[in-house]
């Protein structure tokens, strides 16, 4: 079965991250696959490099970066929430006119059609947080 999966808040203020990270994991170990993993609202905050959680806490950014890195998962920043938020990407930086980029390895800006694009070519496409 292929899954797509919505995550619509940030990494260390709802479960929601933690939950979807566990499922997709959970999903990869049963063999089916990952189409995409798309990063809205919030969750677009699971996307940014610099986040440094303390030593004895996990760090949710570098298990998705992983993930994507070991399964080749599609981790998807929808622009829009990613703006609001200050994330960006060097082509993102320099369209805006920004100094800096602090987008995390593995993950990668677009737009909503990729959301649209994942329910279409997914079985199903699983929503963690509101």
């Amino acid at each position: 079965m292929k899954f797509s999966i919505m995550v619509n808040e940030g990494p260390y203020n709802h479960q929601a991250s933690d939950t979807a990270y566990n499922f997709a994991k959970a999903v990869l170990e049963g063999g089916h696959e990952i189409f995409r993993v798309f990063f809205y609202h919030d969750g677009v905050n699971n996307g940014t490099r610099l986040t440094t959680p303390p030593q004895d806490d996990r760090n949710i950014v570098e298990r998705w970066s992983a993930m994507a890195a070991e399964h080749e998962v599609d981790l998807v920043v929808c622009v829009a929430a990613a703006q609001r938020r200050g994330i960006a990407d060097a082509d993102e930086s320099r369209r805006n006119g920004k100094d800096a980029d602090n987008i995390a390895p593995g993950f990668r800006i677009s737009g909503l059609g990729q959301l649209i694009e994942a329910g279409i070519q997914s079985d199903r496409l699983v929503e963690f947080g509101d």
